[in-house]
């Protein structure tokens, strides 16, 4: 099984915001840029994790993102499903329908090893994804602090000669968010 572009996004997100230290709000431009993904697709991940109650975004000065305590210690397994949403892993319904979808046991199949994968991240958390505790992994928690916020636009268009031969010594080592205060971020204040 395959998670969507948006719930892989949702989760970097979640992860990189899970080893910030509470007074760090960064904003939507500087997640996305940290995580390596588009604004605009980070926007809208964003949006929807706040509506989950996930992420809290907040407006203004010393605004910013901020993982909720749903965020950090929720069912992994739950935040993957609502995030993926109802649906079959296959397509026996769509147009045109399968001709052997009244009488395959695929779908059934299928469904049952999508539970069993769900089921398979129910007791984790975010937090446990960066802690490095558990089933034999690293600790993600250095490597999501070290990402450097190198602008996902310039990184895919620069082709230059030397930026091709060394790309890391083209982009600044600045650590997990610029200082100062964070930029107003895209949304209003959590509901």
């Amino acid at each position: 099984m395959r998670l969507t572009k948006s719930t892989d996004i949702a989760l970097r997100i979640a992860m990189r915001l899970a080893v910030l230290d509470e007074d760090q709000t960064p904003t939507t431009r500087e997640v996305a840029e940290a995580v390596g993904v588009p604004y605009n697709h980070a926007a809208k991940v964003v949006s929807r994790l706040q509506h989950l109650g996930i992420v809290e975004a907040r407006r203004g000065r010393g605004g910013g993102l901020a993982l909720t305590a749903a965020g950090r210690t929720g069912s992994l397994g739950r935040i993957v499903r609502e995030l993926e949403g109802v649906g079959d892993v296959v397509g026996c319904e769509d147009e045109p329908p399968c001709p052997l979808r009244h009488s395959c046991r695929l779908r059934g199949a299928l469904r049952r090893a999508q539970e069993a994968f769900y089921a398979s991240l129910d007791p984790l958390t975010v937090d446990d994804l960066v802690s490095g505790e558990g089933d034999g992994g690293g600790d993600a928690g250095p490597v999501l602090l070290g990402l450097p916020v190198v602008p996902v636009a310039s990184a895919v268009s620069d082709t230059s000669p030397a930026s091709a031969a060394s790309p890391a010594s083209a982009l600044p080592d600045t650590g997990a968010v610029p200082s100062g205060p964070p930029g107003p971020g895209p949304f209003g204040p959590s509901a």
